[in-house]
């Protein structure tokens, strides 16, 4: 199937992902937001910021007019960080058709408002559009997925027959995409486990080992489903690849970002200065702040989220969160 594609934001997972929609003969419009970086890809035919080495397919063009990208578009593919994707779509809205899929591959929670990236959408979209609504979660490091590295990620959709158009589109003999019903499952395990990350790479840093590790894993993924089940979330979703797969792959794998934070913030790095280091977003670090605020809201049990945000935003010695995480009231697993 070949369709008219747009993909939103030229980081390293949105490139990897027109590369991947354009090999399938799809006709990719990649819209870049710097227009200096726009007309260097243009010209060189490669994104030698975030993922230098691979050039860009004859299928795909690269804009930096939102109005060119998405104008006639049957599929647009949306991956900006959240914390600027009100205002993306609210630039792109005007150009989309009613019968255009939008796939949203951007992880991470509104901080204002505390909103998934899904109600960001249908607070800002026509209600026509809203069945059209897609998400694609799951553990996936673009710089695997480029090298055509066997992949399983999961889709949620409010539309069956829509995820499987999309399924359709994206999957190939190296990227498998599994249909899932629980978007609001789906959309927090692709966001809270990049806090889980940050927590694992803090004891890493530490220099805990293997014991330490597969506690923060799992006992994130218990408070992970605790605060889905309060939103609305199916428990078996978190047992899925959104859930416990991209945990898994967040919390060890070398090129995960928010595992790199953590992992500095334990070797007594300061958090201004690993960020401004960074070339690409981690997500994890504003989604605490929201996460952390979610969890009052609801009432529920977060310990791990609790220290990362006493770490991240009140500058909370990582020895002293250790020691109070181990020193909390025993109880039941």
């Amino acid at each position: 199937m070949q369709n008219r594609t747009t993909v939103i934001g030229a980081g390293s997972w949105g490139t990897t992902l027109a590369l991947l929609l354009a090999d399938k003969g799809h006709e990719v419009k990649l819209w870049v937001y710097e227009k200096d970086l726009a007309e260097e890809m243009q010209k060189t035919r490669e994104n030698r910021i975030y993922l230098p080495g691979h050039r860009l397919s004859e299928n795909i063009s690269v804009t930096s007019s939102i109005k060119d990208a998405v104008s006639d578009s049957e599929i647009i593919v949306f991956v900006v960080p959240s914390h600027v994707a009100r205002g993306v779509i609210k630039e792109f809205t005007p150009f989309v058709s009613k019968d255009t899929i939008i796939v949203s591959a951007t992880k991470g929670i509104e901080n204002d408002t505390l909103m998934p990236i899904s109600e960001v959408f249908k607070e800002m979209l026509p209600k026509s559009c809203h069945n059209n609504l897609t998400f694609l979660s799951g553990p996936s490091f673009a710089k695997e997925v480029v090298q055509k590295m066997p992949t399983a990620v999961a889709l949620a959709s409010y539309d069956r027959k829509v995820g499987e158009v999309i399924q359709q589109a994206f999957s190939t003999d190296y990227f498998r995409v599994l249909t899932n019903s629980d978007v609001i499952g789906v959309e927090l395990g692709g966001a809270l486990k990049n806090i889980i990350a940050i927590a694992t790479g803090i004891a890493d840093g530490m220099g805990f080992g293997h014991n330490t590790r597969a506690a923060i894993i799992t006992r994130g993924l218990a408070e992970m489903t605790r605060l889905g089940i309060a939103m609305g979330a199916e428990p078996a979703t978190f047992s899925g690849l959104s859930g416990l797969g991209d945990l898994v792959l967040t919390c060890t794998g070398e090129l995960s970002r928010n595992r790199t934070v953590g992992l500095r913030l334990g070797k007594g790095e300061k958090l201004k200065d690993i960020l401004a280091s960074m070339k690409m977003v981690a997500e994890g670090v504003k989604t605490t702040k929201a996460v952390y605020a979610l969890s009052k809201k609801y009432d529920i049990e977060m310990p791990i989220t609790n220290e990362v945000y006493y770490i991240l935003y009140e500058d909370k010695d990582v020895k002293a969160s250790a020691r109070d995480l181990m020193n909390r009231e025993l109880g039941e697993e």
